[in-house]
């Protein structure tokens, strides 16, 4: 049973709910591919005019949302607004993307007349929707990574159907949500398979979502357990499909001594707002800190940790969550290699203290446990002795969603390395703010290496996010109609 819940208080709001069947399941799943072809082939005005009524239908509606998600996840009204206000962005940005043509742009090779390998036929390449997407909705962004978020605006900009399964921790706002995107999609005359919704809090819903043959794609933005498990289970179906899951990531901040040194005060007070902000629950949030041994990063350490002391983040989405913070700071705790800096025990209490503690780098590399991530207000400061075994500790973290580099600025040899070391790793390497917070926009790029990501090569923000949901096609002396139609399936 699905129960929509006060988070501040953990009262439950209205009557349970029975969460989808495999039945259900399976009816949405076959309206989602009964539609595959038509809106496959649907015009860039079409999927356009779709998106801009999605967004103005948020709109719309927005006092109403915020309030339900303000209830639902305690997350506060000007971060909800914020939040809706970038969700309503992105649907429009895809749309501005399909009306510029980038979507259905192909590539034509004239023919060459001749033997190969220098004749040749006409050659032009096209991009074609998958076919039905299943969307994973996340816990921490009830608008952003949600019903109607990113992963949903990419699927329909690209012409998939898309199957949502709402999330658990904010059931009610994704049901009407969904039932906004419902409305939309018949008031813009498509059929009702274009858009299908489920919900669920067992792991069944989710495991016959992924194994429903029509199926072609799933996006997940989840637990680093949920997420292998799904991707898993796409990879040994009869007829395997991508899995494109954010799992999560450490997100490594290097602290070079000449950042510490000209404004090591006011970087201190910035990455502890960092880590405190959503109470630590944001993918990108740091929680690995690379610091040098010298007298400015001494100084820095104890600026930062004065700094995160003196915050008291929100409580968290949920029970579930909470839990799984408090087991990872207890797991730190337990490590004897650490020093604890800020580490206020708030076992029992509705918000969680932030914690902090530091250890060596020798000691970090060796202890694989304290390479995971803890998903809240908490992080670790390694203390590195050179630009070398800051690297060594970067390798050892392996794939990071991001890196972020502070006092990269003057060229040399060492700061090179670091560079080329930091884009091994991260999906996105900054030189100058914090990593929480991930702009919409063509260059941007939110993936990494496993285990940040099950597909570093794709990105689950941006406009590049359509590709994940287009199949290249080469079409060989295509007919004169064919070529016409400008890349959109015939």
């Amino acid at each position: 049973m699905l129960q929509s819940t006060e988070a501040r208080t953990g009262t439950a709001i209205g009557a349970p709910w029975p969460e989808s069947t495999l039945a259900e399941i399976n009816q949405t799943v076959a309206a989602a591919a009964a539609v595959a072809d038509s809106f496959g082939a649907t015009s860039a005005a079409q999927r356009a005019s779709l998106l801009r009524a999605l967004s103005a239908a948020l709109e719309a509606d927005r006092a109403n949302l915020v309030a339900v998600a303000d209830r639902e996840t305690g997350l506060g009204l000007p971060r909800l607004n914020g939040e809706l206000d970038r969700t309503t962005f992105q649907l429009r940005g895809f749309a501005d993307v399909l009306e510029a043509g980038t979507i259905h742009a192909s590539i034509d090779d004239a023919a060459v007349a001749g033997a190969p390998p220098v004749g040749r036929p006409r050659l032009t390449r096209v991009r074609v929707p998958v076919g039905p997407v299943a969307m994973f909705s996340a816990s921490n962004f009830p608008f952003a990574f949600s019903v109607l978020g990113g992963d949903t605006a990419a699927a329909l900009a690209a012409g998939c159907p898309v199957v949502v399964k709402g999330h658990p921790a904010h059931p009610e706002l994704s049901r009407q949500t969904a039932a906004i995107g419902q409305r939309v999609v018949a008031e813009q005359g498509l059929p009702a398979g274009v858009f299908g919704f489920v919900q669920g809090g067992s792991i069944e819903v989710g495991v016959q979502l992924v194994q429903a043959p029509a199926i072609a794609a799933v996006a997940f933005t989840g637990s680093f357990k949920g997420g292998t498990a799904l991707a898993k289970i796409a990879g040994e179906r009869p007829r395997p499909i991508p899995f494109y899951g954010e799992l999560g990531s450490v997100n490594p901040l290097v602290v070079l001594p000449s950042a510490a040194a000209n404004n090591g005060a006011e970087l201190a007070a910035t990455l502890a707002g960092s880590i405190c902000l959503g109470a630590g629950q944001f993918c990108t949030s740091p929680g690995i800190i690379l610091v040098q041994k010298d007298a400015a990063s001494d100084a820095f350490v104890s600026s930062f940790a004065a700094a995160l002391q003196g915050l008291q983040p929100h409580a968290m989405l949920s029970a579930p969550i909470r839990s799984t913070f408090d087991k990872g700071v207890a797991r730190w705790r337990a490590a004897e290699a650490l020093t604890k800096l800020v580490a206020d025990d708030s076992t029992g209490a509705a918000a969680p203290r932030p914690f902090l503690a530091e250890v060596q780098a020798a000691n970090f590399i060796q202890d694989h446990g304290l390479h995971e991530e803890v998903f809240g207000s908490a992080a670790l400061v390694v203390r590195v002795g050179s630009v070398d075994e800051t690297i060594a500790v970067l390798r050892a973290i392996g794939g990071s969603l991001t890196v972020t580099l502070w006092g990269a600025e003057t060229e040399d040899e060492a700061t090179r390395s670091l560079v080329r070391a930091a884009t091994q790793v991260a999906g996105r390497v900054l030189f100058a703010g914090v990593p929480t917070g991930v702009a919409v926009t063509a260059a941007q790029h939110h993936g990494g290496p496993y285990p940040a990501s099950t597909q570093p090569f794709t990105t689950s923000v941006g406009y590049a996010a359509v590709d994940r949901f287009l199949r290249p096609v080469a079409l060989q002396d295509a007919p004169a109609w064919l070529i016409a139609r400008n890349g959109i399936p015939g």
